[in-house]
């Protein structure tokens, strides 16, 4: 069955989108779940990511590697729960690591800003100049968020399969769209889909595992092969590629082709 992603802004009925449809379909649902597995890799409390988030990821370059480190345990949490299909996502960054996957419905959920403003001073009882600036600075930070992290614009339609306007469709209404949608044949599982997700998902593992000692190692996975690259000093070259190996092979389960790229 397909995994689907949904990316939304706040206060655009995304995450009722997602809830409806993961009901309608028997589907877990998930979203916050991956960024408190993340902050546990981290090591860092889940609110300091979630701030990350909102302040844009200037937060993150007070740690060493942070971006790096950020990007690759919220990767690999979430494409462990992905590999089981049947899900539907509605949080950070899901159309940017699953882009590659054809079995992956990814859809984006979009509202006129001044039906967000009425829907945010309704929840938080506020003046609607307050809510129009707090959903501009969210937008502008989620972009800018994606644009530093992922080197991609969440705002590009080429990033999904479906872009869906709540005005005059009502929250049912893309549902229902989007529940006709996954019945297509481009979006069923197949063996050769579910081996791309396989790979990724390996490759997302042991980039996990590496990236606090080579945090720019490059890992990729085919086959049920595993590659990694990395990079150092030449009079490192043998106890950077025995670590390296053995922290990979310990989590793949797998021989490792390891390259190395001399820096000096």
């Amino acid at each position: 069955m397909p995994i689907i992603t949904i990316s939304r802004g706040s206060y655009s009925r995304g995450k009722e989108v997602a809830e409806k449809l993961a009901v309608a379909l028997g589907y877990e649902c998930i979203s916050r779940d991956i960024l408190l597995e993340a902050s546990e890799q981290f090591n860092i409390p889940e609110i300091k990511l979630v701030r990350a988030i909102h302040d844009a990821p200037s937060i993150l370059e007070r740690f060493t590697y942070g971006k790096e480190r950020y990007v690759a345990y919220l990767k690999a949490a979430l494409l462990k729960h992905v590999q089981k299909d049947n899900v539907v996502y509605h949080g950070l960054a899901g159309h940017f690591f699953l882009q590659d996957i054809p079995h992956v419905l990814k859809v984006r959920i979009i509202a006129d800003l001044e039906d967000r403003v009425t829907e945010e001073m309704k929840r938080e009882n506020i003046s609607a100049a307050d809510a129009r600036y707090i959903l501009k600075k969210d937008d502008d930070e989620r972009r800018r968020w994606s644009l530093q992290l992922f080197g991609a614009d969440t705002w590009d339609p080429k990033l999904y399969d479906m872009v869906l306007h709540i005005k005059s469709l009502t929250v049912d209404d893309a549902v229902g769209l989007i529940l006709q949608a996954v019945k297509l044949p481009c979006f069923q599982t197949t063996p050769p889909s579910q081996k791309i997700l396989d790979d990724l998902a390996l490759a997302a593992r042991v980039q996990a595992a590496l990236v606090e000692e080579f945090p720019t190692a490059k890992v990729s996975a085919q086959e049920g092969e595993l590659f990694v690259d990395i990079k150092g000093p030449v009079s490192e070259e043998k106890d950077m590629i025995a670590r390296a190996r053995r922290i990979a092979s310990n989590v793949a389960g797998i021989e490792v082709k390891l390259q190395f790229a001399r820096r000096g």
